[in-house]
């Protein structure tokens, strides 16, 4: 195959431009190629098994699975997160948790903080957190033993200490346990929004990490800042990111349940994604 060959496979589905995107990436990513090297024949150079694996590759693109899953992994704060189906892919929006949280650490002045991570999927938040404050305790829950399994190795290949726990954050019930700041990326898009949906999300990312009822777009907002107000130490932080449909509702229903303030912010796109809130 060749460069062209591959971006006209791809673009059926996806459109010239992001067809030759894909192409670049594909090759950049796993094969170390530059664009000089893509264009001066370095595909057909490619071994027996890399040329298979690249034709299978093209394939599932083809099919519109998410080029995250083909390779196996997804950059997140600069560090390289294996993912597979049924973990839902990192997105650099959802990196202002993590900056948010440590903007927070460096104006309390002390790094010795617990922190929670509630939904953690692939352990990106977490992890990321904790290779940027090495000083503080760090936790992550998620309600899969899969999706643990994969944020625990991912935890252990960038050598970060994080403790993963099996939670519904739905049930889970408030203890002696005391939090400096919690942090979730729950599910929040509505069943309705299916429809305007992309395939290569609808069809291949987890239904459980996406979706929430029509009749309670706020069902996990609502559980976790229960949970928080509970647990969260005297000027706690609780942070969210949200469907921009319903940040200011979640700000809202914060304040009402007990946060002393709860303050919407936008993401990298210029949308409302993220509360901040303090007790």
């Amino acid at each position: 195959m060749t460069y062209e060959e591959i971006w006209h496979r791809l673009a059926v589905a996806h459109g010239m431009g992001e067809a030759k995107a894909l192409t670049r990436m594909l090759l950049e990513e796993k094969f170390d190629m530059s664009f000089a090297d893509i264009l001066c024949g370095g595909i057909e150079q490619l071994s027996a098994v890399n040329a298979a694996w690249l034709n299978c590759a093209v394939s599932r693109l083809e099919h519109q699975e998410p080029i995250q899953y083909v390779l196996g992994w997804a950059w997140f704060c600069g560090h390289r997160f294996d993912v597979q189906p049924g973990v839902l892919i990192p997105r650099p929006e959802t990196e202002w948790i993590v900056d948010r949280v440590v903007d927070i650490v460096n104006t309390i002045g002390s790094s010795q903080l617990r922190i929670l991570d509630i939904g953690t999927g692939s352990g990106c938040i977490a992890i990321s957190i904790k290779k940027a404050l090495p000083e503080a305790y760090v936790e992550a829950w998620d309600i899969s033993d899969e999706v643990l399994a994969i944020a625990s190795a991912n935890a252990q290949k960038l050598e970060a200490d994080v403790k993963f726990c099996c939670h519904d954050a739905l049930s889970v019930e408030a203890d002696a346990t005391h939090w400096d700041i919690i942090v979730s990326n729950p599910p929040y898009i509505c069943d309705s929004e299916r429809v305007d949906m992309d395939a290569n999300v609808l069809d291949h990312e987890p239904s459980t990490a996406l979706f929430v009822p029509d009749s309670d777009p706020l069902l996990f907002y609502r559980a976790i800042t229960r949970y928080a107000l509970s647990t969260l130490r005297k000027d706690g932080y609780l942070l969210f990111e949200c469907n921009t449909k319903y940040a200011v509702n979640t700000a809202t229903m914060m304040k009402k349940e007990g946060m002393g303030c709860a303050d919407v912010a936008d993401d990298c796109f210029g949308l409302p994604r993220f509360v901040d809130a303090k007790l």
